[in-house]
């Protein structure tokens, strides 16, 4: 439930988002997301969250970060980093679990409601502590996968639950060819 006088931030987990939409079969078109919030309640931020792979001089994810910087989002992002795990693989691990939650601690004054994108489990001592302050908090991921994108404790700790499908005619177009590299980023789950 938003109110259309209450102040609104919006936290966006940028991988988790990402591997969510990609489990249901679409992209996050974050134009229209923006404009989706912004008619939702008087949007005050909107923060996005992911960490760089900077490989020699090109990140595949950086059109995406310099489009969003430009068109109203705040963005946080931090270099990502590489390592190689046991079995050989590549992997790319970059977690923005404490930048999201400083920010949302900080922002919380001055918000009515938050609305987190990621179905992460770890984020539930910070729903409950936001809660406490007097913040609404609505997550936005997907029970509709297999398995589910959204931990359990998390979904019962928020205010609202927001079904990511029942946003995909809202905020969502038909999937793009990948990026190489885009699906290097490990998420990281519940």
């Amino acid at each position: 439930m938003f109110y259309k006088d209450e102040r609104l931030a919006l936290f966006i987990d940028g991988s988790n988002l990402y591997a969510a939409a990609k489990s249901l079969g679409f992209d996050i078109d974050y134009k229209l997301l923006r404009t989706e919030f912004m008619r939702r309640g008087k949007l005050l931020r909107a923060f996005y969250y992911t960490a760089l792979l900077e490989n020699d001089e090109y990140s595949p994810i950086r059109p995406l970060v310099d489009w969003l910087h430009y068109n109203g989002f705040s963005m946080v992002t931090k270099p990502a980093k590489e390592y190689t795990d046991s079995q050989g693989r590549r992997k790319v691990k970059g977690n923005m679990d404490i930048e999201l939650a400083v920010n949302a601690m900080e922002l919380a004054p001055h918000v009515d409601h938050i609305v987190l994108f990621s179905g992460d489990g770890d984020f539930r001592p910070l729903v409950e502590s936001l809660q406490r302050q007097g913040v609404r908090v609505s997550v936005v991921s997907t029970i509709r996968s297999q398995p589910p994108m959204i931990s359990d404790e998390l979904r019962r700790q928020a205010d609202n639950f927001i079904e990511l499908e029942g946003l995909k005619d809202v905020i969502g177009r038909p999937p793009r060819d990948p990026v190489p590299g885009e699906q290097d980023m490990e998420y990281s789950g519940k």
